[in-house]
């Protein structure tokens, strides 16, 4: 009797293996290639994995394909006008998949991953960039809207628009004829 076969899959194998090749990384374990950077003077040098690279950049597998044998087990790469701070996030988002940045790098981010050839990090920026465009469309739309109904108001005779009426309360003195005593008297 023959079996069928069956599906084995880990959901969190790719997890695991993400967060254990930045362990070795951090770590400087099995670590083959080093990228030094240097952006207007600064410069840094980053242990890595050629295979994580290769897996994640184009750039980085053309590279390391293109390397002859004489080149040794350990490569050395230089990046010029790459600043420090995008390389260390940019390894940081190969390595696990996600990085955290202010939003005012988002743009710095895309251009390292264009300048790299990171396809994921590329599309990671540009819906995050979609997504705040969005927002920023959807507050101009909400003020364009208010002032609108502001100006509606105005617009029509004896209205008060909304939000003069919500800063200033009528005056009850002037519509009652016995004042403000008269009023707290009806209420109670």
């Amino acid at each position: 009797m023959e079996s069928n076969p069956v599906l084995l899959e880990s959901k969190s194998s790719p997890i695991n293996l993400l967060n254990e090749m930045q362990q070795l990384r951090l770590l400087g374990h099995l670590c083959d290639v080093t990228v030094s950077v240097e952006y207007q003077g600064v410069r840094a040098e980053f242990p890595a994995h050629k295979a994580v690279l290769a897996a994640t950049s184009k750039f980085f597998k053309e590279v390391f394909l293109n390397e002859g044998p004489v080149d040794g087990p350990h490569s050395n790469v230089f990046l010029n006008e790459v600043r420090v701070a995008d390389f260390a996030s940019f390894l940081e988002f190969v390595y696990t998949a996600r990085v955290e940045v202010e939003e005012d790098r988002v743009q710095r981010m895309l251009e390292i991953a264009e300048k790299l050839k990171c396809l994921d990090l590329s599309e990671t920026c540009f819906q995050l960039k979609r997504q705040m465009l969005e927002s920023v469309l959807l507050e101009l739309q909400n003020f364009s809207e208010s002032q609108n109904s502001e100006e509606e108001s105005a617009a029509r005779p004896g209205a008060v628009p909304a939000a003069k009426a919500e800063r200033d309360p009528p005056d009850c003195s002037e519509a009652s004829p016995e004042g403000p005593a008269a009023k707290a008297k009806e209420k109670a």
